[in-house]
């Protein structure tokens, strides 16, 4: 079985990879922490441990709030669906002070004692900016030596990304754009890493045939409560396709025969109009990129865990 740390932002595509967590047979979770961007903190949070009350089978099983902060923060309207996601009946039915307990620590704090916690390594799985990441290894580098690797969505490799921001150059994915300068210390680290850019999810879609497949199978309650909350969740940008970003890299940091990848060197720019851009160079760090997904098994595996009664 293997353990894994599951760091998140606290959007439905993140909350969705919690309940996929819960019900991997494979997966020990060891923790959760939800780090303040794609989502708002407090109902991200609150959300997680209501799912956790609802679909967890560990008791001991708690949530770190992070209290690390944006050099650049999304879009407010990127980040309202947490509060949604949080008020769902489901997750309220029982009364809305969820069972499962609030961390002592904040997050970054909480990954280094719930890595060094156990004998064996930890994965992490990272759908949200690196920052707690980057805090923890400030403050105790020895984590590398009982993290096994890193999976993480963020970042793309072809330049076209996604932070259309005054005096920015379009080149940028948001997770990484948040907190550039921690991105770059992760790299500096030698933490094995998979990177899921924007680029590695083409062939899974939110579109409205996945959308239906989830409103006929709804007697599930899983499926339910995940078509709810993509429900939600909308394309911004005229003319472009929500992919199910965090999912994948989820999926894929166990199940790595749903994805096709290549080694890569890759940096990051920290300042100026490409802020945040990753890009491939030869003297960067080696990475391990995901560039093709075997979409037919992804969708399969997903409706294996979300059918689960």
């Amino acid at each position: 079985m293997k353990n894994v740390y599951f760091n998140h932002d606290g959007n439905v595509d993140d909350l969705v990879s919690l309940l996929l967590l819960l019900r991997m047979p494979e997966v020990n979770l060891t923790g959760v922490s939800v780090i303040d961007a794609d989502g708002y903190l407090n109902p991200a949070v609150a959300a997680s441990r209501k799912i956790i009350d609802i679909f967890g089978k560990n008791k001991n099983l708690t949530v770190a709030a992070s209290n690390s902060r944006a050099i650049n923060q999304f879009p407010t309207a990127w980040r309202l669906s947490s509060f949604a996601f949080n008020a769902f009946p489901m997750l309220n039915e029982f009364g809305s002070q969820p069972k499962t307990q609030l961390a002592s620590k904040p997050a970054h704090l909480d990954l280094i004692e719930k890595v060094h916690n156990n004998s064996e390594k930890t994965t992490l799985v990272m759908t949200g900016p690196l920052t707690d990441l980057a805090r923890a290894l400030e403050v105790d580098p020895t984590i590398t030596a009982k993290i096994d690797k890193l999976f993480w969505m963020g970042g793309t490799m072809n330049n076209q990304g996604n932070v259309f921001e005054p005096e920015k150059d379009g080149t940028a994915e948001w997770n990484a754009y948040w907190d550039a300068l921690a991105v770059k210390t992760v790299f500096a680290s030698k933490i094995a890493i998979q990177m899921v850019g924007l680029e590695s999810t083409d062939q899974v879609p939110l579109n409205d045939e996945f959308r239906q497949h989830l409103a006929t199978n709804r007697r599930y309650p899983m499926v339910d409560l995940i078509g709810q909350g993509y429900a939600l969740v909308f394309s911004y940008e005229a003319n472009s396709v929500y992919y199910l970003w965090d999912v994948l890299t989820t999926i894929c940091s166990v199940y790595q025969d749903v994805v096709t990848t290549k080694e890569v060197q890759g940096a990051v720019i920290t300042t100026g109009s490409g802020e945040g851009r990753t890009f491939e160079t030869p003297t960067g760090r080696p990475l391990t990129l995901v560039t093709n997904v075997d979409g037919q098994r992804f969708y399969k595996i997903m409706d294996q865990l979300m059918m689960q009664m």
